[in-house]
């Protein structure tokens, strides 16, 4: 999918200062300085800019893969229909099959009968031979009847041979029309198959633009402060601190962080539209003073509900990140953003997405120490300094107490869609966030 790609790129890019990325993609660094630590990669957003289709063409690329669809079905249909028609009993090749079997089952007796015959005429002529007082002429008349007999059941066995193969003949025309209508119907199938994919994809694509579209605002209500080690070793845990506070002049209903750990690339490799990055994507587990257990971050678990957040409110959230045990050197970078919804109907994203890089170290040793089970494995987080005040997460208590569904699940059927739900599924929330911050500075 052309938005999918875009995005991943997006990710590699944006999340990851310039010095990293430069001497990861010498494509860039050929043509960009090096720029400051806190400084985001703008040039690249220009490229996805240029690259994104609006809302109309995916529209239109929506319409077209329908259009493309719905012939596919069309095609399966006849090419079914097609199938059953010449499997009808009345199409000519089964009229042609019917009538080869009955002659060639009228052809089978005829030859059984014939040859009875000549059986008999040869057992007549032996008895007639026997007996000392037959004439010359019923001799020659014995004879005559076996020469006879003989020609007869050759004649029909002519005719049974004929009528075989006129029989094999009609079924292999049959069967070949019903194979030939099989095929069909396969290639039919796999056209609509592929057709259909291509609508899903044209679908999901305009549904994400237009969430990158949609009302919610880019401000500073909900901020994001992010740190962690400067080394990880492959193979083993390494815990970050995450804290998101409310710095808006109202409580927050809901607010959900996102975080991302991506494996950066080698110095000599170039990050394109076509470059998958799911595999270099770093597992993530997340707890909290109120939430101890270690919860992964996955497909489609992949907000930290943080619940309801009062006025100048904080919550702590601990990251576990574990790269993995194979992996070989190299640099990663995290990254987080948060964002919230209101049961007014507003919402917005976090203005700043803090990342923080490290150096991944090779695993030590032949045999690297496996990765904690999160089943088996229930830490409790190391207490932050700022604690987690007048919040409202699963199972906590808050001054601004939320009510119904929302208390137990951090979200509400009848609020906005969750903001970050579409994009987040293959890419991590980094890449949604992108292109929305992308979005909002060109409204700006």
């Amino acid at each position: 999918m052309k938005i999918r790609r875009i995005l991943a790129t997006a990710v590699a890019a944006a999340v990851t200062t310039p010095v990293v990325f430069l001497s990861a993609a010498p494509a860039f660094a050929d043509t960009k300085p090096t720029a400051p630590q806190s400084q985001k990669p703008s040039s690249h957003e220009d490229d996805i800019d240029d690259e994104m289709p609006s809302i109309e063409e995916l529209k239109a690329a929506v319409a077209v893969a329908q259009k493309a669809y719905d012939e596919a079905v069309a095609d399966l249909a006849k090419a079914m229909a097609d199938f059953k028609i010449v499997d009808k009993s009345d199409h000519p090749l089964q009229v042609a099959v019917a009538e080869a079997k009955k002659a060639a089952v009228a052809a089978a007796a005829a030859k059984t009968t014939a040859d009875e015959e000549l059986a008999k005429a040869v057992q007549a002529e032996k008895d007639l031979l026997q007996r000392p007082d037959a004439t010359d002429q019923q001799k020659a008349d014995a004879a005559a009847a076996v020469t006879a007999a003989k020609t007869a059941a050759e004649q029909a066995a002519a005719t049974k041979t004929a009528a075989d193969e006129k029989l094999t003949a009609a079924d292999t025309a049959r069967d070949d029309a019903l194979v030939a209508a099989t095929r069909v119907i396969g290639l039919a199938q796999k056209v609509e198959k592929a057709a259909k994919q291509e609508l899903a994809d044209a679908k999901e694509d305009l549904a994400i633009a237009e969430e990158i579209e949609g009302e919610c605002k880019v401000d500073d209500a909900v901020d994001v402060t992010l740190s962690g080690p400067k080394t990880v070793t492959a193979g083993q845990p390494a815990v970050f601190s995450l804290r998101v506070t409310n710095t808006s002049d109202r409580a927050l209903d809901v607010v959900d962080a996102f975080a991302t750990a991506v494996r950066l690339p080698k110095p000599d490799e170039v990050i394109d539209d076509e470059t998958v990055l799911e595999g270099r994507l770093i597992p993530i587990e997340w707890s909290s003073a109120d939430v101890l257990e270690w919860t992964p971050i996955t497909d489609k678990y992949e907000s930290i509900e943080v619940g309801g957040l009062a006025k100048g409110a904080s919550y702590d959230v601990k990251l576990r990140l574990t790269v993995a045990a194979d992996a070989p050197a190299g640099r990663g970078v995290a990254f987080a953003y948060a964002e919230y919804e209101n049961k007014d109907g507003s919402c917005g994203l976090g203005e700043d997405y803090p990342d923080v890089e490290f150096s991944i170290l090779a695993a030590k040793g032949d045999k690297p120490k496996p990765t904690p089970s999160p089943s088996t494995t229930t830490p409790t987080p190391a207490p932050s300094t700022g604690g987690n005040h007048n919040t409202t997460q699963q199972g906590g208590s808050s001054n601004t107490p939320v009510k119904g569904s929302l208390a137990a699940t951090g979200a509400n059927d009848t609020l906005p869609l969750g903001i970050a739900a579409a994009g987040a599924v293959a890419l991590g929330a980094g890449a949604l966030v992108v292109a929305r911050r992308r979005k909002a500075g060109a409204d700006a």
